[in-house]
């Protein structure tokens, strides 16, 4: 059984209706990235994952061992979040609230893990700093090191790229890649970078205001949606975050659609 199924979901904002019948599934070794038009309902989806909103119709079911309060979150930022007076360390160890009873004080396993997370994104050395001095690319470590400290199974990425130089996205999407592949954590992001999601992801879900797709890249890829929204602009080995420092990626092969 998937992770997560949805089936006919209807998604709305405020009173306008954004999408209807809207079906995708995410499998305990995915990497999904959800792309489409401002508007067209990312954000009310997202909220649905995590709980945040009742669905408006349709049926959302986890499984695989998979419980809601497991997904590991990593949000859109805003200024006020950007500028929170905590360290590093708190920042990365309050990831752990998600799944643990009400005491008073962090565990010693729970420090351990937030440890472990730093370590494994190399900002250990940042662990006393304080989080708002921090430059973005290093606050995004500490914000995924703090879903990682969340879930050992499903992170959920909001935007994660928005207002990171090129060279910094790309030290992300390998981050990612590399957690996705040594810790075996499924992935679901969200981004406007369509031409990095059809390098990095295994599937893809395209949410627009007058069609969807939910299928491999591959597919996508021939799909008439994608083809309007790629046009010529990818390149076999090549995508926009990465061009400009040379960081190329193999072409990946079409895995099985969910």
């Amino acid at each position: 059984m998937a992770y997560i199924t949805c089936e006919n979901l209807v998604l709305r904002y405020e009173s306008l209706t954004v999408q209807k019948n809207l079906s995708f599934r995410v499998e305990k070794d995915d990497y999904l990235c959800i792309v489409g038009e401002n508007g067209s309902g990312k954000s009310t989806l997202v909220k649905c994952l995590l709980g945040l909103k009742a669905l408006d119709g349709g049926k959302m079911q986890f499984g695989d061992g998979l419980k809601r309060n497991e997904i590991g979150y990593l949000p859109q930022q805003s200024m006020i979040q950007r500028a929170f007076p905590a360290s590093v360390e708190e920042v990365v160890l309050s990831g752990c609230l998600n799944g643990r009873a009400i005491h008073p004080f962090y565990t010693k396993a729970e420090k351990a893990r937030a440890a472990e997370q730093m370590e494994c994104l190399n900002i250990t050395s940042l662990a006393k700093r304080c989080y708002r001095e921090l430059s973005g690319g290093q606050q995004q470590r500490v914000l995924l090191a703090r879903a990682l400290c969340a879930t050992k199974k499903l992170l959920l990425l909001d935007e994660p790229l928005t207002g990171l130089d090129p060279l910094v996205a790309s030290e992300l999407y390998s981050i990612l890649q590399h957690i996705h592949d040594a810790h075996g954590i499924a992935v679901i992001m969200v981004t406007h970078d369509v031409e990095c999601a059809v390098r990095h992801a295994k599937n893809i879900l395209h949410i627009g205001r007058n069609e969807s797709f939910f299928g491999s890249c591959a597919d996508y890829e021939k799909s008439a949606v994608g083809r309007r929204f790629l046009g010529d602009s990818i390149q076999p080995e090549e995508c926009s975050q990465c061009h400009d420092h040379g960081h190329a990626h193999p072409q990946k092969g079409a895995p099985e659609n969910a």
